[in-house]
Parts: C-alpha cells; structure tokens; sequence
C-alpha cells in the first residue's frame, strides 16, 4: 500500500513563505514524477507544481517565479517552498506521486494567507 503524508501547512501572513513537504512510503516500483496541486473552497483541484524524476519543473502561470519544487528522490521525499504568498493562493495542497500507472494521492494540508 502506497502512502503520501504530507506536512508544512498552516496560517501565513500575505508576502509570508511555507515550505511544504510530503514523503512516499510504502511499495511503490518507481516514481516518474512528483507533484503538488491545491484546491480552494468551491473550486476544482488544479496543478501548482510538477517535477519528474529526471528534474524537469514544470509550474502553474499563477506561481511561477513565487514557488519551487524541489524533490529528494532517495528519500522519496518531494518540497513545496512558497513564497511571496498571496491570499488567493489559499487552498488545501495534495501532494501526488505517479509510478507511470498510478497516480497516488496524500491526503492534503492546508494552508491560509491572511492577515
């Protein structure tokens, strides 16, 4: 049984940095690539950030220059560092792990930008 737990939300003022983290366990053969996306109340879950075993990035247009991914694959362990953060950027994170045939999720955190 593959598991993601993720860690790192909370509240943050806005232009406040968090840097989130979720670690793989379990049996899981490889993992091609490692994510993050959010979904805000009422609306759909949408990508924040992606970076595939060989280090290709790949960001949303609304974080892009705010947020890194990052990943230690040894580890299995993918990071989230945000950023200049805004309070639209309000959301609970999932963290995703895909093996090639399976995209595996965690089970989300939550993460507040007010003042």
């Amino acid at each position: 049984q593959v598991q993601l737990v993720e860690s790192g939300g909370g509240l943050v003022q806005p232009g406040g940095s968090l840097r989130l983290s979720c670690t793989v366990s379990g049996t899981i053969l490889k993992i091609d690539a490692l994510g993050w996306y959010r979904q805000a109340p009422g609306k759909q879950r949408d990508l924040v950030a992606t970076i595939t075993s060989d280090g290709t990035t790949n960001y949303a247009d609304s974080v892009k220059g705010r947020f890194t991914i990052f990943s230690d694959n040894a580890a299995r362990t993918s990071y989230l560092q945000m950023n200049t953060l805004k309070p639209e950027d309000t959301a609970i994170y999932y963290c995703s792990a895909d093996d090639g045939w399976h995209n595996y999720w965690g089970q989300g955190t939550p993460v507040t930008v007010s003042s």
